[in-house]
């Protein structure tokens, strides 16, 4: 007896004989069943997760990065170019002398256990000292000398090497600038100046002194001199207080001011009424002209002209023109 089971999993029913001698049993030719598409689940929403935002990033620009202003660079090549370092011509043994100018600034370096001593001018008072550091440097003055000798002495010195400041020192006769560096061990043991303007003026004083001393003239004899001549016209600060001659000169004397204003130019009046300007030397307060005349002027101005008139008198008597 033969049994066919019906194998439901597979698309087709396949006929399986029982029995060894069994002949096979062909498979019988069954409608496919419709196959399910599988149900999908829907999705359950997932709650969405906040997201954390990333702040912009931000270029942060150090200073030591920024470029400096044109008006900063200016003054610090301005600065460079005024400071005046310590030079070998410059040293008289251990002392720096420095010649001294107005807005220069004078380089001066120091160091830790040593005093460096910057010497004012023989004379010179000290009115203040103004110092950029005053916690990390020793600053102090003293005196040496009397009378016009005199000197006042600013004395400096640093807690520590690789420091650096400035002073300002003020004087009744000027002001200086310094910049301060601190060595290791390297310092300058003494700084001064010389003043080339101070000298300049003094021998301005001896030339002015030895003018003023010496003879507008020489030759004069004082019974040749003719006083008579008239000033007249107007009376500015230079009018002048009086003019002689001695018969081949004539000398025209002026107040002391005539050296602190413009000096008036002179003209030559002749009988016409026409003038010319006439060559004069000015010695002191003195014009000294080459030459006789009767009537002269002293003219100065523009919109208001002042004229001094000097005639010479009939009662001078007649004299020799040259």
């Amino acid at each position: 007896m033969k049994f066919i089971y019906a194998l439901p999993a597979l698309p087709a029913i396949l006929a399986v004989s029982i029995g060894a001698d069994s002949p096979s049993v062909p498979l019988l030719p069954h409608a496919p069943r419709p196959t399910m598409a599988p149900a999908v689940r829907p999705a359950t929403p997932v709650a969405a997760l906040p997201v954390a935002s990333t702040p912009p990033r931000r270029t942060r620009h150090h200073p030591r990065h920024r470029h400096p202003s044109r008006a900063v660079a200016e003054v610090a090549s301005a600065n460079r170019a005024a400071t005046l370092a310590p030079g070998t011509q410059g040293f008289v043994n251990a002392e720096q002398v420095f010649p001294f100018a107005s807005g220069i600034v004078f380089q001066v370096y120091t160091a830790p256990g040593r005093v460096t001593d910057i010497a004012l001018q023989a004379g010179e008072q000290l009115v203040a000292v103004a110092s950029g550091d005053t916690v990390r440097w020793v600053i102090g003055d003293t005196t040496s000398g009397a009378g016009a000798d005199k000197r006042t002495h600013i004395l400096v010195k640093p807690f520590a090497a690789g420091l650096a400041t400035n002073l300002v020192i003020t004087t009744d006769r000027r002001t200086y600038h310094v910049a301060l560096t601190s060595t290791a061990a390297t310092a300058m043991a003494a700084v001064s100046w010389t003043y080339p303007q101070d000298a300049l003026i003094a021998l301005k004083q001896a030339e002015t002194q030895a003018a003023a001393a010496a003879p507008i003239a020489t030759g004069l004899e004082v019974d040749q001199l003719g006083f008579d001549y008239a000033i007249t016209g107007d009376k500015p600060a230079w009018r002048p207080l009086r003019a002689f001659d001695d018969g081949r000169q004539t000398f025209i004397e002026f107040p002391p001011t005539l050296s602190v204003g413009e000096a008036p130019p002179l003209f030559l009046v002749d009988r016409q009424g026409d003038v010319q300007l006439v060559n004069y030397r000015l010695r002191g307060r003195y014009y000294v002209i080459d030459r006789l005349f009767d009537v002269a002027e002293l003219r100065l101005g523009t919109k208001h002209r002042d004229v001094v008139r000097i005639e010479r008198l009939p009662s001078a008597g007649p004299r020799r023109h040259s």
